[in-house]
């Protein structure tokens, strides 16, 4: 019997270049495929990982392969009423296939899948039955044995679904260095036997801790970039946004989970007018407010709203460092007219989130406050203590916000040996032309 010819064989079967237009995926199939991944990737790798034990690489195989297939099949047989369950679907039997050699492995894996069901139906309504995969696989990669930075590259690789060079490109390291964080990072599960679970009773406030500091960095290179010429990267706020609400979503009875959602709303509504026209950095009191996002700061007020109210329910937990900070940014958020601003409830504010955050940062974006509500002289006097204190010697905003007080006060000479010494500690372009801007603007 010869072989079939081409024509004979199914198009899924032939390479691209021997199948019709029609045959071939369209823009349709790639735009569906493209959405399938954005929003489904996390979903169905965390399912994927709980399969298989655990295992990230085999889990990254399996899911590369059906989307591989999924271009092949989808032009031919239409895309699925559920793309992701079917590339849930799919990549599981994938999986099957590859440890079908294995039969013990096969039946175990069976095995521990029927007992987790039954675990799931026992646990159903009880504050620590949390079984959602995604839950699983985002305090498994933000799990505190890891360092921060692996922590933030496996998270946007394995929830976002970021590819190993754009994870590289926006945090500006080599694409190797970044590679070998995310081997290490899955070793140290492995090796570690950190459970792919979510932390039951009193361990799931400090592990939350570490999951929200993780997103919280991400939003924050994404806000503004430690280095280089891009002031502002949104895919990596809109990330840590996307991220922070499943969380939200997944803990409502969390009252941090809220406020850190909130908090970064808030922020990122202001992003179109964060830059100025020759592309330095816009200070609050120098940005075009009607161009802030509105319908993302109600989003905010939502969110701090369930914060509070989720705090309200919880006698035993307190208001958080994020919700005191997504109130303080919800004071800027009120109005459009940054003279009416009421500086006085953001130093109160300030001053709860110091007692629960006495960190020189917080410090240093209270006596800003405080320079706005009682003038630049008792603001300086407290930014003094910070330079007596040393501890933000290297910290570019430091003699920023001094150069700042100083200019108000008058005190131009000394305001610009504060620019001098703020544009030699700062790396990123937008806030060193800024920096410039304001240096020349003393010197004339």
């Amino acid at each position: 019997m010869t072989a079939p010819e081409a024509s004979e064989r199914p198009a899924s079967e032939r390479p691209a270049s021997e199948r019709s237009a029609s045959e071939r995926p369209n823009a349709q199939t790639h735009a569906a495929i493209e959405r399938a991944y954005r929003e489904a990737y996390g979903t169905v790798l965390a399912t994927l990982i709980r399969f298989l034990g655990g295992d990230f690489d085999a889990a990254e195989e399996a899911l590369a392969d059906v989307f591989a297939t999924a271009l092949e099949t989808w032009p031919l047989d239409g895309i699925p009423a559920t793309p992701a369950a079917w590339l849930t679907t799919a990549a599981r039997n994938r999986a099957l296939d590859w440890i079908r050699r294995d039969r013990r492995q096969a039946v175990k894996l069976l095995e521990r899948e029927g007992a987790e069901m039954e675990v799931r139906q026992m646990q159903v309504g009880t504050e620590d039955g949390i079984t959602d995969d995604r839950l699983r696989l985002i305090f498994t990669c933000c799990h505190p044995a890891l360092p921060l930075d692996a922590r933030v590259a496996l998270t946007l690789r394995t929830l976002g679904g970021l590819t190993t060079p754009e994870i590289a490109r926006a945090f500006l390291v080599p694409e190797a260095t970044l590679a070998q964080r995310l081997v290490r990072a899955k070793r140290k599960i492995r090796e570690a036997g950190i459970p792919y679970r979510v932390p039951l009773g009193e361990e799931l406030p400090e592990r939350l801790d570490s999951v929200l500091a993780t997103l919280y960095l991400v939003f924050n290179e994404g806000y503004l970039a430690t280095a280089g010429d891009a002031a502002v990267r949104h895919e990596l706020c809109a990330e840590a946004i996307r991220l922070a609400a499943i969380v939200a979503d997944l803990l409502p009875d969390r009252p941090e989970t809220h406020g850190l959602l909130a908090l970064l709303l808030f922020q990122d509504s202001r992003r179109e007018a964060r830059l100025s026209p020759d592309g330095s950095i816009a200070l609050l009191d120098e940005q075009d407010r009607t161009s802030w996002d509105r319908a993302e700061i109600g989003r905010g007020f939502e969110a701090m709203d369930r914060g509070f109210a989720a705090a309200a329910r919880r006698s035993h937990a307190s208001v958080g460092r994020y919700l005191l900070q997504a109130a303080i940014a919800a004071e800027h958020a009120r109005t459009f007219d940054g003279r009416t601003t009421d500086w006085r409830a953001i130093v109160t504010l300030y001053g709860a989130l110091a007692r629960l955050d006495s960190s020189p940062i917080v410090e240093l974006n209270r006596a800003v406050a405080i320079a706005q509500a009682d003038g630049p002289e008792a603001g300086l006097g407290l930014l003094d203590e910070l330079v007596a204190g040393g501890d933000l010697a290297g910290y570019h905003l430091l003699p920023a916000a001094r150069a700042d007080l100083l200019r108000r006060l008058g005190r131009i000479p000394e305001a610009a040996a504060e620019y001098e010494r703020a544009l030699a500690l700062s790396d990123n372009a937008a806030e060193q032309r800024f920096l410039r801007r304001r240096l020349a603007e003393a010197q004339s």
